[in-house]
């Protein structure tokens, strides 16, 4: 359960390489753009004719940021982590196939690449018209059975199996799994859900919402200087993730080209796993602070591991304390958590956090919509949280209500929508 660095301050009108590529789950070179390039001025306002004036005023930072929509990877998956966050699974209509699906996914590639570059979509409704993209970010992905309903079941993959039971695991098979599967990023709260709903009326007869949730992260400009964000529990969230810098970055989260058993039309995309997860803040809350500490393994003021140093040192996890026992426990999150402790086994996790009300005995529903990125979840997710399972001293805090596993292809090229290699061969 970990969360990214926000890379943005809002009066800073470039991203220097340093916040691009050396902190973690930064965009890379790929995926991000910045300034009035490819549309991200205002498009202004409707005039009496119902035609769109071109006389818009300049933006700020935040609305003047732009994501690509063409690329070698979809983005939202390297994209510096936004501020406001939808997520939604459709499931295709009782009849619609192959055909049906492929008209959906070129009408959504269509409306996402016009809203992802500050323009009104087709029918737009006028809700972000004063805004610019606003580092908006559309992702699609496919469920496991997507390929029943489309005839395509001999090129699933097999990273597209169940994931296994876990035994802290209590879902709701109502907000879990689904045919199709987008996620929705921006730092403003009326583009974000400006996509949501253009994306849920293209989405026509031909596939209906199965779930949705909506998520929000520390505002870009938030704080004196880009920092990483805390979770609910008040954690500094995100420390461990690989960096688009790290050697074998693009080897764990990116398919490579020539995937074998037919899945070329996967590369450069990836696997992301979703869970809702409720974090039982009432019990986390009794809890002294250095309790809270040795739960995670980390000072909660400032992220450094209680073995010492700053956010960024490695833990030190043969040290031992006065008493003779280990400075941080066994159970430690980020003792089990840590890819040495796991085989190497590493994603890129870039969730939003949740509340969705407060209940009648006073409970808040609220925790981590949990989104990690991987090449293949039989080699990420799955190892790290089988071992979490077994002894994390955090699973007596949580409790995993939804859960759904989403084969992302890679970027589309121009002139090419979301998932036309897997439509099209």
């Amino acid at each position: 359960m970990t969360d990214q660095t926000d890379h943005r301050a809002e009066n800073q009108v470039e991203l220097s390489r340093r916040r691009l590529l050396g902190t973690v789950g930064a965009a890379g070179a790929a995926g991000l753009a910045l300034g009035a390039a490819g549309g991200a001025g205002v498009y202004g306002a409707v005039t009496d004719s119902g035609t769109v004036s071109s006389d818009a005023k300049a933006l700020t930072t935040v609305g003047a940021t732009q994501a690509m929509f063409h690329g070698k990877h979809q983005a939202g998956i390297t994209t510096p982590l936004q501020s406001r966050g939808h997520l939604a699974a459709f499931d295709l209509a009782p009849g619609a196939g192959r055909r049906e699906a492929a008209a959906l996914l070129r009408r959504w590639s269509a409306t996402a690449k016009a809203l992802m570059a500050g323009k009104p979509s087709t029918d737009d409704t006028g809700i972000a018209l004063d805004a610019g993209p606003s580092s908006l970010t559309v992702t699609f992905g496919f469920g496991r059975t997507f390929f029943d309903r489309t005839g395509l079941a001999a090129r699933r993959p097999v990273q597209l199996d169940p994931l296994p039971a876990f035994s802290a695991d209590a879902l709701d098979p109502k907000r879990s799994e689904g045919d199709l599967w987008v996620q929705i990023g921006a730092d403003d709260a009326l583009v974000a859900f400006h996509a949501l709903r253009a994306l849920q009326k293209d989405a026509g007869a031909a596939a209906a919402v199965r779930w949705q949730m909506n998520g929000f992260n520390r505002s870009a400009g938030a704080t004196a200087e880009p920092m990483t964000a805390r979770n609910l529990m008040g954690q500094v969230d995100g420390t461990g993730n690989p960096k688009p810098t790290d050697a074998d970055f693009d080897r764990r989260i990116f398919v490579p080209a020539g995937a074998p058993g037919g899945q070329d039309w996967m590369a450069g995309g990836s696997y992301a796993v979703v869970r809702r997860i409720r974090m039982l803040l009432d019990d986390w809350e009794a809890l002294p602070l250095d309790e809270q500490e040795k739960v995670i393994g980390r000072r909660k003021s400032d992220g450094a591991p209680l073995t010492g140093g700053t956010e960024t040192s490695e833990l030190d996890l043969d040290r031992t304390g006065p008493d003779g026992r280990p400075v941080i426990p066994d159970n430690a999150h980020s003792r089990i958590s840590a890819p040495e402790q796991n085989g190497g086994a590493a994603m890129l996790r870039r969730p939003f956090s949740f509340h969705d009300g407060i209940g009648p005995d006073g409970t808040p529903d609220a925790g981590l919509l949990f989104v990690c990125w991987q090449a293949d979840p039989l080699r990420g997710f799955v190892p790290v949280q089988r071992k979490l399972d077994r002894g994390d001293a955090l699973s007596a805090f949580i409790r995993h209500e939804a859960s759904g596993l989403f084969a992302v292809p890679g970027g589309p090229a121009e002139g090419e929508y979301v998932g036309q290699r897997l439509l099209e061969a």
